[in-house]
């Protein structure tokens, strides 16, 4: 079952860098290819740059928030 709804992924984007997300269904999560964030998605997804982690650190440089 997917995380969300067709509208809702049409209308989230990455809250650090406004790029589209994809599910990780498995993970429960939401990721931003362009800069390695990781969103979590509990009840909902919790869109917060302080709640999202780095889970692939080559995307940008970047490192945990």
């Amino acid at each position: 079952m997917p995380l969300l709804n067709e509208t809702l992924k049409k209308l989230l984007v990455c809250p650090a860098c406004h790029s589209d997300l994809d599910e990780d269904d498995a993970a429960s999560q939401l990721r931003c290819r362009p800069c390695g964030r990781a969103y979590p998605v509990r009840e909902f997804p919790i869109m917060l740059i302080e709640e999202s982690t780095i889970v692939d650190a080559q995307a940008s440089g970047a490192s945990k928030a």
